[in-house]
């Protein structure tokens, strides 16, 4: 099931959302060496990439091992998302994806993410001058509208078409919703029947029969996964077999998730080094072991260790007793 954005060929239409704070190149790494069609990075604001700062360049930092790979820019102005966006050609960028989902307070009254869906002129100005600057193939992520009285997905898809967008993906919310309540996957169709470049979906998906259910109901051609990843780096994994396949994929074993998470958790200390990389790996501890017995003791123990190598001593600790319950 390949899915075809611009001159980039997918070998599956399953794609990792990007999400601050998470999707960092660590992330990205482990989950396509799971199986994934597309990983995207983390949102880079653009004024900041070209600023140089320190942290926005270890955000966007490239790898040849996440090929095929989006990058997310976010900002308002035409000139400095162009200029953004042609210095992610240089990292190693397959595709260059423009924000005008995110619904969070500090980007939006930045006039940036959600906002943009408010200003139909401007969005359509910033999508033509990052296409005009790249070679590369240009997407769109977006939601349904900015509140109820306003879903113009439809209608930002067709200016993104028009400009020379490659594909859009839209989240079945609005931004007034956040996260509440449930992703309409309908409403999508309506962005699918309004243009012909691939549409993919995103919201609420959290198995692959979820994936499959998306995309009956908005006949998207694509999906995209976020949230329901944390501690499931191998679920987009599952997805993809279940939609070429229609069975289901077991979890790994827990001896399996024991070397997953070691390996993610070294893979955090080199690349942000032993202070920081810990304390970054405080929270994917803890979604790795949530429904685990004894997690709530496991995460607090790991909240106060400051010492990488009690860290990976207490991974071990925790983990063994539920491997040889489990080989029993």
């Amino acid at each position: 099931m390949a899915l075809r954005i611009g001159s980039v060929v997918l070998n599956s239409p399953v794609v990792l959302a990007p999400m601050s704070g998470v999707t960092d190149m660590p992330f990205r790494r482990l989950v396509k060496s799971f199986g994934v069609g597309l990983v995207v990075s983390e949102m880079i604001a653009s004024q900041a990439m070209i600023r140089a700062n320190r942290k926005t360049m270890k955000i966007a930092s490239p790898c040849a091992d996440e090929y095929p790979m989006s990058v997310q820019l976010a900002g308002c102005e035409p000139e400095i998302m162009a200029e953004a966006a042609r210095l992610n050609v240089d990292r190693g960028a397959s595709i260059i994806d423009i924000n005008m989902g995110c619904p969070v307070k500090k980007v939006i009254k930045g006039d940036a993410g959600a906002a943009l869906m408010r200003d139909e002129r401007l969005a359509g100005r910033i999508i033509e001058a990052v296409v005009k600057s790249v070679d590369l193939p240009v997407t769109v992520k977006m939601r349904l509208g900015w509140d109820d009285s306003s879903r113009n997905a439809a209608t930002i898809a067709r200016i993104a078409q028009d400009a020379g967008a490659q594909a859009v993906t839209v989240h079945g919310r609005t931004r007034a919703q956040f996260y509440k309540g449930q992703a309409d996957w309908e409403a999508i169709m309506a962005v699918k029947d309004a243009v012909k470049i691939p549409v993919i979906g995103n919201g609420d998906v959290a198995s692959p029969q979820d994936a499959l259910k998306l995309l009956e109901k908005s006949g998207a051609d694509g999906v995209m996964v976020g949230r329901a990843t944390y501690g499931q780096p191998w679920l987009l994994m599952q997805i993809e077999r279940y939609l070429e396949t229609g069975e289901t994929s077991p979890d790994p074993s827990i001896a399996e998730q024991l070397a997953t998470v070691l390996g993610h958790y070294d893979e955090m200390l080199t690349h942000y080094g032993s202070e920081a990389g810990m304390r970054i790996a405080r929270k994917h501890l803890g979604w790795y072991s949530k429904g685990l017995k004894d997690s709530a003791g496991f995460r607090a123990q790991v909240n106060h260790l400051d010492d990488p190598n009690k860290v990976r001593e207490l991974i071990r600790s925790f983990y063994t007793p539920i491997i040889e319950t489990a080989a029993a």
